[in-house]
């Protein structure tokens, strides 16, 4: 349009074309005038360096931080003695290399691998694992749990006011001596949480000579055992909304994983509780079952239209994600 104007202002007057087009001449003058380039703000002193927000990149984008938002990582480094900068400002970093949203996608990493676990008796192969519990006032206490995958046995717990490393240490050095084990001779699971994959437990896991294993990011059923034992304790009826105090917490818990361990027929166990199964009872408990259907067999054969009924034994080999095609071993008789 501006190029009709300048052509037919050849003929008439700049603002005859301008009025005949509808043009303001104002907008006819700015085309006209040759692009400026706009003068640079000046760098403020309190600026970071590029070295500095290279540094800031850096530790977003490492594998400990890759999933974190910038406000969690900023939280983690408080606590830790550490300030790079505001979160804030990790933000416009990461935005400058378009990295605002999954970072992970945007490095160039190894694939997680699947983890394939086996368990064959207890004390094999256990899964840990912290959750959240409700305290009074917005505060929340923290649930620390270790259970053998095999027996489903819960062969160790804490309640505590914060998530660290240092306590998950402890727990697990106090769980492996109570549990007597042994170099090689067990594997601990958990998924890929701070305290999981912190270097304290790394080290102590190589101290004791005990494997260990982590799920893959974004991946919890990687990790049921644990999963779904939160889910039985939460959904428990006298689990409440909230506990009064620490010494409310750990007051329920003793008596829910008392429960949990003593009291509970547990399905995956073919009603069998985990202490039954982690201390070697099972098959006399199968016997007397046993004796019990044999007497209700000769009571009323007619109700057995099956014939001689049996109770199933336990699954030989317990899984973290079985091998596609490996058949699971079991003793099931059916009746």
């Amino acid at each position: 349009m501006i190029e009709t104007v300048e052509l037919l202002a050849e003929d008439v007057s700049i603002s005859a074309a301008c009025r005949t087009l509808g043009i303001p001449r104002s907008s006819l003058y700015r085309a006209q005038k040759p692009p400026t380039e706009p003068s640079p703000h000046p760098t403020p002193e309190r600026a970071m360096t590029d070295e500095e927000k290279a540094e800031v990149r850096g530790v977003l984008n490492s594998e400990r931080f890759w999933d974190c938002a910038p406000r969690e990582v900023y939280g983690h480094l408080f606590d830790e003695g550490t300030y790079l900068c505001h979160w804030r400002t990790m933000y416009r970093v990461l935005e400058g290399h378009n990295e605002v949203q999954e970072r992970r996608d945007q490095r160039s990493h190894p694939s997680s691998t699947r983890p394939e676990l086996k368990a064959t008796g207890p004390n094999q192969l256990w899964s840990w694992d912290i959750t959240y519990l409700k305290g009074p006032k917005g505060i929340f206490f923290y649930l620390y749990t270790v259970i053998d995958v095999y027996s489903r046995y819960i062969v160790g717990w804490m309640i505590a006011k914060q998530e660290s490393s240092a306590l998950a240490e402890r727990l697990i050095a106090d769980t492996c001596r109570k549990e007597g084990i042994e170099p090689k001779q067990l594997t601990l699971h958990a998924d890929r949480g701070s305290a999981m994959r912190s270097k304290t437990v790394a080290q102590l896991l190589i101290e004791l000579g005990v494997s260990r294993s982590h799920s893959r990011p974004h991946t919890p059923t990687d990790n049921p055992y644990s999963e779904a034992q939160f889910k039985t304790l939460k959904y428990r009826p006298d689990f409440p909304a909230r506990f009064g105090s620490l010494v409310d917490a750990r007051g329920w818990g003793q008596d829910f994983f008392g429960w949990y361990n003593n009291d509970h027929y547990h399905t995956g166990l073919n009603l069998m509780t985990p202490a039954m199964v982690h201390y070697g009872l099972a098959e006399t408990v199968r016997d007397q079952r046993n004796q019990v259907l044999q007497a209700a067999y000769v009571a009323h054969p007619e109700r057995f239209v099956r014939g001689v009924p049996t109770v199933p034994d336990l699954p030989r080999e317990v899984w973290i994600n079985q091998p596609t095609g490996t058949p699971l071993i079991a003793d099931i008789a059916h009746g």
